[in-house]
């Protein structure tokens, strides 16, 4: 990809611990707004972890090329003696949650619990001083009056307090998870003193960030309960999206697909509950067995989950692929006859409005969703025409809709949507969105 280098940008720092080459949901958001920040008038200036130290959950080099020649970035080291977890209990990277484990073994117990109480608020903040120093740096060499600084990990806020508190600089806090309310809050065991320091943090900063952006109005609901303090007008939601140029290449076609592919990309604990998919998925099985029905995950589902399918007669039905390049990720939806999305069945999952949904929406293919149907993830795609949500009460009606789905492609031979409302929730405007906040504060 080609950039034009425009010299006349404004200057904007920017904090992410998760950036090229590491890869997942974390590095999206922030290489998103970075790639289009200069068409919107900046020059991003990111300090980030060192590449060869940082506790990556997963390694992307494809994502290299999406970094524009105007952003320039800045690794720093980091100091994260916690990453001993991964040599104790034989694991790649240290636990940021637990999205994808299953019961925890005696180890995993007493990490979480030296991670819950020891490493607040997280286990990167061993990073907050080299990140911070580095800003303070670029901020006097550079003359830059505004930061943005994302999380998780939310160390990354820390650092912004502490400019915000030096410099007096414009302040955006982007937060694309909750902090104390996040859904395996309590896995960590903290001890009170730990869990009032680590609410002591999160209301700091949402008290002292000039704004505050978030992905969905639950969460700016759940970030504005936490101070009085707090004007909620200073707190933005720019949902999560997808980008154009992600599907710009792919051949999307309207032909008859020989076999019918249910697809699922990133993470799927045990927590997330999608039992009752299986079972509507078996009985649309035994109804229809002329067709290859064909369920396939791409990521990290759990084991347990798998085990239980397979426990279920369906293992002929099911393909596991593991984690791929976010290209190549696409390039699997392209090819799904329709997409599975499940939200997790825990605390406040009204709110959770994961990013993947945006791409389910841009690829084009219907979407069924396992989750709240009065959650804003529902809301999204009923808005959008491109599928439909069904609660865990609702096995009926989910397996009638599936029923529904085989029939159509019978006769059609894809369940392609033809709406492009989803086109609101691009990168690029979302980048523009950001960028009158940018400019609101300055």
């Amino acid at each position: 990809m080609c950039f034009l280098i425009n010299e006349n940008l404004k200057k904007i720092l920017i904090i992410s611990y998760y950036w090229p080459p590491g890869g997942g949901a974390g590095v999206q958001r922030i290489l998103k707004f970075v790639k289009y920040l200069p068409s919107n008038g900046f020059k991003p200036y990111v300090v980030t972890v060192d590449a060869e130290k940082a506790s990556y959950p997963v390694i992307d080099n494809s994502l290299n090329a999406e970094v524009p020649a105007e952003a320039e970035i800045y690794r720093t080291d980091t100091f994260e003696p916690f990453g001993l977890y991964s040599k104790v209990v034989g694991k790649k990277s240290i636990p940021t949650g637990f999205s994808n484990e299953s019961e925890p073994g005696l180890l995993q117990k007493m990490s979480r619990f030296i991670r819950g109480n020891f490493f607040i608020p997280d286990a990167r903040r061993g990073w907050i001083n080299f990140a911070f120093n580095e800003a303070c740096r670029l901020i006097e060499k550079e003359k830059i009056d505004t930061v943005i600084t994302t999380s998780p990990p939310h160390s990354a806020q820390l650092a912004g307090l502490k400019l915000k508190k030096k410099y007096g600089i414009n302040w955006i806090a982007d937060l694309r998870d909750p902090w104390t309310d996040i859904y395996y809050y309590k896995e960590f065991k903290h001890l009170p003193f730990a869990e009032r320091l680590d609410k002591k943090y999160e209301r700091l900063v949402l008290e002292n960030a000039d704004r505050i952006i978030t992905v969905s109005s639950d969460l700016k609901r759940m970030f504005r309960k936490k101070s009085e303090k707090i004007d909620e007008n200073k707190i933005i939601i720019i949902p999560n999206g997808y980008d154009e140029e992600d599907f710009n290449n792919l051949k999307k076609s309207d032909d008859a697909q020989s076999e019918f592919i249910i697809s699922y990309t990133g993470t799927l604990a045990e927590s997330y509950n999608p039992i009752i998919f299986f079972d509507a998925l078996k009985k649309v099985i035994i109804e229809n067995p002329e067709i290859n029905i064909k369920l396939r995950f791409i990521g990290s589902p759990a084991d347990s989950l798998m085990n239980i399918i397979r426990e279920m007669s369906m293992s002929n039905n099911l393909e596991v692929i593991p984690t791929v390049s976010h290209e190549k990720s696409v390039e699997y939806l392209n090819e799904s006859t329709i997409l599975l999305l499940v939200i997790p069945d825990v605390k406040n999952d009204r709110g959770i409005l994961t990013g993947k949904l945006f791409e389910y929406l841009a690829s084009g293919k219907t979407i069924l969703c396992i989750g709240p149907e009065d959650g804003e993830a529902a809301s999204v795609i009923k808005e959008c025409s491109s599928g439909k949500t069904f609660g865990r009460n609702n096995e009926n009606g989910l397996f009638e809709y599936m029923k529904g789905l085989i029939m159509t492609w019978k006769e059609n031979g894809n369940l392609n949507i033809q709406s492009d409302i989803y086109k609101k929730y691009s990168r690029r405007s979302q980048t523009a969105e950001l960028s009158r906040v940018i400019n609101e504060i300055r």
